[in-house]
């Protein structure tokens, strides 16, 4: 492998070779299994190989990555003795060393359970025609690298799709196999739904030769015998695995009401712990699945339909999930639990249509200039779909928070939509399914398409905090998922802009009059202020880089792979600057061309690049390019790099503009406040008559936030102080924000009384107590 880790350090590695071969869609057919912890089944893979790839050189020969730097062998299989038909006829309950098939004499040392784990070496033939010389590169043969972690891989083996009835009516050549899957992946976009059923006819096609593999800690690598190129490699391959209970992809947990569910979290090592797949965001692929659960249970997952459950077996049923817009494989979500259900009582006809009225398979697509992505149903394209303001929604949540979903949640989904839409314009996915996830969330919120996950902190409180995490989910949408970064490394482009766009969408679903909004928008930026500062002090400098890769920025090896410099890092979950430090250089982009030109400008530039990645000097070269000259002032791609993107701290240009923060109307109010709440402290216990009772401004939720964290500047705070300052703001029962800050104030303090508001914030608002991990809130 031409990507060299070294194990002292953080970083993620991003093993696959996709510069030699894509993966264009999956075809995920999943039992889960909530006794053993443990989703098992195959996942079929169809590729297409660059035509740069007829010939391999040297520069692109691929060694295996090992840990001890040894060759590695692969196993080879006699033919196999179990013929496979249909993947739908393997059952959970089939015998592991079924599926398992070592070199005649050899030990069979893949596990008691004939698995092949990640972090073992299989058995199998150890002639140096099957090593993967890591030095000389000694075999003239493909290596198909995948990324992959924390999974038990059973098999692997050609699919005969030639063998699928009927696909001789698409193809000119039905009798060779790569050839079929080539004009498979390349059919148009009004033929999808007959892309997908051949997907699924070829994805239960009989395996026609078993495949040599192994795996190391970050890979799973495939070999064919005599396939010397991709070209030459089989372009649709079935993978027989497992997960493991420990697997970071997925988490096996509680809900708030005690019944088993498991979900993905969004870590670090994102999917390959849940189905082998190729990791870097340039492999845009799409995908469908068939999840197998208990008929108890539902099933979610990002996809355009809205699935119904189909009953089997008793006791069982099956979900079908499938997406026609290509994304990195990343972005796949799924979730398993006892769900229930709520939808809007009464829908607009005007905002909310049927599902079947935007879905893709409609034929009156008007195309409105050209879309720069590749082909797959845009949207964009669609007539109904670009004055679609609401598209539909539901809410799941475990059934106890079914009251307080429907009173917070559910009512504003439609308004921030709506806000959402007016500001950016078409939405670029045709539902959204928004979850409450258990307790141990670590986040307050995750966006995966047409599927957002909401911790239940955001439900506590006044609408502030759900109706403000809600639209930055929703901004996901189009910054972040349509739009993806090319380097992830570069996590402003989503998080800057969703952050951004949260308190423009939030301003807009609240119909708050301009002067309203703005206040409000100031008041939030001079609470980021106050991260930011406490973030540049508390946190090395190599990680406050926006752009650390600088003009190496978007670069990959020969092969695509690569490495997310501090990927691994725990601390990098918690951090905000690429959150904050975005925000503010969109602030200022927004502030120095006019809100008018910024936003007409960004409606642009979406409707440019939706469906495609991108990288900072995308956006900000066509930014100024589409600007008049007397706006641009001194702006430039480079300034911009120097000043905001490849410096630690806090930028330049943001430092002048710290004394018009402290001067928002909101902020001085709160000043105001404090400074009575600091002659309270300071009173005598027994004072005297003529002193006249402080009288409290009522705060709106951010405004208490400021004043908390003001107070927690003051080396003492009286138990009688913090006594008064929770009968007067009614501290326990605010949003998570405002809570956190008064654990912090009861914490510093010592103030007894008040622990078990502590205790109840580490139980119900994990994601925010383990941020404030590296803080002062553990007592």
């Amino acid at each position: 492998m031409d990507v060299k880790l070294d194990p002292s350090r953080d970083d993620l590695p991003l093993m696959a070779n996709t510069s030699h071969i894509l993966v264009k869609h999956y075809v995920l057919d999943l039992d889960v299994d909530f006794e053993s912890q443990i989703i098992e089944g195959t996942i079929v893979l169809f590729f297409e190989s660059g035509n740069r790839f007829k010939k391999r050189s040297s520069s692109t020969e691929v060694a295996c990555l090992s840990e001890s730097n040894e060759a590695c062998k692969f196993r080879m299989p006699e033919p196999c003795q179990i013929p496979v038909t249909n993947t739908k006829t393997f059952s959970s309950k089939i015998g592991y060393n079924d599926f398992v098939i070592c070199g005649k004499g050899e030990k069979d040392t893949s596990g008691k359970d004939g698995n092949h784990d990640n972090q073992e070496q299989a058995s199998g033939i150890s002639s140096s025609k099957y090593c993967c010389d890591t030095g000389n590169h000694g075999s003239e043969e493909f290596l198909l690298v995948l990324d992959c972690c924390d999974l038990s891989v059973l098999k692997v083996e050609e699919v005969d799709v030639a063998a699928v009835p009927g696909i001789e009516k698409f193809t000119r050549s039905p009798k060779l196999r790569n050839q079929i899957v080539h004009e498979l992946v390349a059919l148009p976009a009004d033929r999808w739904r007959e892309q997908l059923d051949y997907y699924a006819l070829c994805s239960q096609a009989p395996g026609c030769g078993e495949l040599l593999f192994d795996t190391d800690t970050w890979s799973l690598q495939i070999r064919k015998t005599g396939a010397q190129t991709a070209t030459d490699f089989p372009h649709a391959i079935r993978i027989r695995y497992r997960t493991k209970p420990q697997g970071r992809s997925v988490t096996w947990t509680s809900d708030q009401s005690g019944r088993p569910c498991v979900y993905t979290v969004g870590s670090p090592i994102n999917n390959r712990a849940l189905f082998p797949c190729q990791e870097p965001p340039v492999a845009m692929s799409t995908w469908q699945a068939t999840v197998r659960a208990a008929a108890s249970l539902v099933v979610l997952m990002s996809g355009e339909n809205s699935a119904e459950p189909t009953q089997l077996r008793e006791g069982y049923s099956s979900w079908h999930y499938y997406v026609t817009m290509p994304m990195p494989a990343s972005t796949f979500t799924i979730a398993v639990g006892s769900w229930t259900e709520m939808k809007p009582e009464i829908c607009s006809s005007n905002d909310l249509a049927t599902e079947r009225s935007f879905s893709p398979s409609e034929a009156d697509f008007r195309y409105v200039g050209v879309c720069g992505h590749m082909e797959y149903p845009c949207r964009f394209q669609n007539a109904s779909a670009t004055t679609q303001k609401i598209i539909p929604h539901r809410v799941f949540a475990p059934a106890c928070l079914k009251r307080v979903c429907q009173e917070t949640l559910l009512p504003l989904i439609p308004p921030c939509l709506s806000a959402a839409f007016s500001v950016l314009g078409t939405h670029p996915f045709s539902r959204l399914d928004v979850l409450i996830v258990p307790a141990n969330f670590s986040s307050l919120g995750m966006a995966s398409p047409h599927i957002v996950f909401l911790s239940q902190s955001t439900l506590t409180g006044m609408s502030q905090l759900c109706g403000t995490r809600l639209c930055h989910e929703i901004a996901h949408a189009w910054f972040g998922l349509a739009i993806g970064a090319r380097d992830w490394t570069e996590e402003w482009l989503s998080e800057g802009f969703a952050t951004h766009l949260e308190d423009v969408f939030w301003a807009k679903a609240q119909q708050l009059a301009p002067h309203e909004a703005r206040e409000q928008q100031k008041l939030r930026a001079c609470l980021r202020w106050h991260r930011l500062q406490d973030e540049v002090q508390n946190s090395p400098e190599e990680m406050q880089v926006l752009r650390p890769n600088k003009e190496k920025t978007g670069h990959v090896s020969d092969s695509g792979s690569s490495v997310i410099r501090h990927g691994l890092n725990p601390e990098k979950v918690f951090m905000q600057v690429h959150y904050l430090k975005g925000y503010f250089l969109l602030q200022f982009l927004a502030k120095t061309l006019g809100e008018d030109t910024y936003f007409s400008f960004l409606r642009k530039f979406v409707h440019t690049f939706h469906g495609q990645l991108i990288l900072s000097q995308d956006f900000l070269q066509m930014l100024l390019e589409n600007i008049p000259e007397e706006k641009r002032l001194e702006l430039s791609v480079g300034n911009i790099f120097r000043d905001w993107l490849e410096s630690s701290g806090i930028p330049q240009p943001l430092q002048r503009e710290r004394q018009a923060l402290a001067e928002c109307g909101l902020a001085q109010q709160v000043s105001a406040e404090v400074a009575k709440w600091v002659r309270v402290n300071r009173r005598p216990r027994k004072r005297k008559r003529k002193d006249r009772e402080e009288v409290f401004e009522k705060l709106l939720p951010d405004q208490l936030v400021l004043l908390l964290e003001h107070l927690l500047e003051q080396k003492t705070v009286t138990p009688r102080t913090l006594q008064s300052l929770e009968r007067t703001y009614h501290l326990s029962e605010q949003d998570a924000e405002v809570r956190h800050r008064w654990c912090e104030l009861i914490v510093k303090h010592k103030y007894t009384k008040a622990y078990r508001d502590v205790e109840r914030f580490l139980q119900e608002d994990q994601e925010r107590s383990q941020r404030e991990s590296f803080s002062c809130i553990c007592l």
